[in-house]
């Protein structure tokens, strides 16, 4: 899997209004920006992004993701 591929599969699943992905093609490493994150915790918000997954990261396809995550006004205040 290419950094496009699981760009294009976590933005499928879930809107951002930004994402950055990296990786290895086993492990990787996104920055997910998406206002479907207000008022989760951070567990809620990357079980999230897990089902944007879907299968992949149950068959070991996506064998890791490390992710920071988000909401447009938590974002805008890293900038």
């Amino acid at each position: 899997m290419t950094d496009q591929q699981l760009h294009d599969i976590i933005s499928a699943g879930l809107p951002c209004t930004h994402l950055e992905v990296d990786g290895d093609g086993r492990h990787w490493s996104a920055v997910i920006v998406s206002a479907e994150f207000e008022g989760l915790r951070a567990i809620a918000r990357h079980k999230r992004v897990y089902a944007a997954l879907g299968e992949r990261i149950q068959n070991d396809e996506v064998h890791a993701l490390s992710m920071k995550t988000f909401t447009p006004g938590e974002w805008a205040q890293q900038s």
